[in-house]
C-alpha cells in the first residue's frame, strides 16, 4: 500500500481500521450507495464560490440520502456525511476535523496527479490521523474523511487499539504455534 502513496506513520486511524478489516473484527458503520459533489460561482454573490454534497449511504437496511452545504467540496462532504449519520451515531457530535493536507505524489503527471490526503480528527479523548489516495482529490478525501468517521464512532463504541493487538498476537501465536500468553503494554 505505501507503493500506491499510502503512508501510515501519521495515519494511524486508518491503519488500525486496516488491521481490524484483516482481522475480520470489522463491520462497517455505513455502506456508500454514491456521493456528488457540485461547486457553482456566480457573479451576483461576491465572488464566492457555492459547493454542495450529496450522499447517498445504506446504514443498516436503511437508505439515508442527505444534501448539505459547506465552504468547500470536502467540507460540504463532511457537513452531508454527518447529517445522514448523527442522528444514528450521536457520538459524531464530538468528532472534529482539525486539519486536512494534500499532498502530490507524482508531480510529472500535472493535475492527473495522485494525491494523497490527511485528515486529523479529534473528539474529547484523543486526537488520530486518516489516510486517503488517489488521482481525484475529492476521493482521496473522501476515503480519508470516512476512515476518521468510522474511526471515531468505533472507538467511542469501546473498540480498543489495545485490544486489537492481544487479538493479532493470538491468532499470529495460534497460526504460528507460539506463546504469547505475555501482556502487552501500549
Amino acid at each position: 500500500m505505501e507503493y500506491e502513496g499510502y503512508q501510515f506513520e501519521v495515519a494511524e486511524g486508518s491503519f488500525e481500521l486496516l488491521l481490524w478489516k484483516t482481522m475480520k473484527a470489522y463491520k462497517p458503520l455505513f455502506t456508500l450507495e454514491g456521493f456528488r459533489v457540485i461547486n457553482e460561482k456566480y457573479k451576483n454573490n461576491d465572488g464566492d464560490m457555492i459547493s454542495e454534497a450529496t450522499v447517498k449511504i445504506i446504514v443498516g437496511n436503511q437508505r439515508v440520502h442527505t444534501v448539505a452545504e459547506g465552504n468547500g467540496p470536502v467540507n460540504a462532504l463532511d457537513q452531508a456525511l454527518r447529517k445522514a449519520l448523527e442522528d444514528i451515531y450521536p457520538a459524531l457530535k464530538k468528532i472534529k476535523l482539525v486539519d486536512y493536507k494534500v499532498r502530490v505524489l507524482e508531480g510529472r503527471e500535472g493535475t492527473a496527479a495522485k494525491v494523497r490526503v490527511l485528515i486529523f480528527s479529534r473528539d474529547d479523548k484523543k486526537q488520530w490521523g486518516t489516510v486517503g489516495v488517489s488521482t481525484n482529490i475529492i476521493e482521496a478525501s473522501w476515503l480519508a474523511l470516512v476512515d476518521s468517521i468510522e474511526y471515531g464512532i468505533l472507538c467511542r463504541q469501546g473498540k480498543s487499539p489495545h485490544g486489537l493487538k492481544t487479538e493479532v498476537l493470538k491468532r499470529m501465536s495460534e497460526e504460528l504455534e507460539l506463546d504469547f500468553s505475555w501482556d502487552i503494554a501500549d
